[in-house]
């Protein structure tokens, strides 16, 4: 299932998502060069986050696999990759599928929280994420890169708050799509039974792939911070029919 949008009005001009979002395809374009081989290859072993690396468990010379008989070398170790890495991405589909998933669920949760508070907690969920990651594959040489564990950080608040939300869903089976309307509930819980499934399904290997992981860190770094960073006052001044929101007394 692939969300496209939702019937859950804003207040605010979401400019922090539009400039993230922007932000993430001009690191695509002008740092790792739309996908071209040596540009893409560079910049995930320069500024993607590695577990061992973050850990100090690989020492500088190590050499990281980026594919078959592809690898690059490790230099000094920089925190600032969990940060960086958080706007880089492995191609276009998952560049894409992304930022839809931002759009779609990011415009409300800044409404909800202003546009200081979600860039905070849009990047905690960041780090949480690759925490959760890096946790459980502690001396993996693999490079983490994508927007999606902030992402599932803002779907765990969207979560919370929008329950009731209908959100606009293409759905395929096989070579035929179809779209249903799915309260938000139904469509993010099956979204995060899927992180676990693909998780447990993949044994939690450290090997390549999705990081299942990271999902599954900021999903519940956004369930738990949710409630410091969402404005009562706003929240309380929303029409129920449009939006549901926690119980804050």
């Amino acid at each position: 299932m692939f969300p496209y949008k939702d019937e859950n009005p804003t207040y605010l001009t979401p400019v922090v998502t539009i400039g993230v979002i922007a932000a993430n395809v001009l690191a695509w374009l002008l740092v790792q060069g739309a996908g071209t081989h040596e540009a893409l290859t560079r910049s995930v072993c320069e500024l993607g986050a590695i577990p061992g690396e973050l850990l100090g468990k690989l020492p500088p010379g190590t050499a990281v696999p980026l594919g078959p008989d592809l690898h690059c070398v490790l230099e000094s170790t920089n925190y600032l990759d969990v940060v960086t890495s958080m706007f880089l991405h492995g191609g276009w589909m998952h560049l894409i599928g992304n930022m839809v998933f931002l759009w779609v669920f990011g415009n409300n949760i800044e409404d909800a929280m202003g546009h200081g508070r979600f860039v905070a907690f849009y990047l905690l969920c960041g780090v949480a994420a690759a925490a959760a990651q890096v946790l459980v594959h502690p001396e993996s040489a693999i490079p983490m890169v994508g927007a999606s564990g902030a992402i599932s950080g803002v779907l765990g608040a969207y979560l919370l708050l929008y329950p009731r939300v209908r959100v606009h869903t293409l759905v395929f089976f096989g070579f035929y799509a179809t779209t249903i309307q799915l309260p938000a509930y139904l469509m993010l819980g099956y979204w995060i039974v899927l992180q676990f499934l693909g998780g447990a399904l993949a044994g939690l290997r450290s090997g390549g792939g999705v990081a299942y992981m990271a999902h599954i860190g900021g999903f519940i770094a956004g369930l738990l911070l949710i409630r410091l960073f969402a404005r009562r006052a706003y929240l309380e001044r929303r029409p129920v029919h449009t939006a549901e929101y926690l119980h804050w007394r």
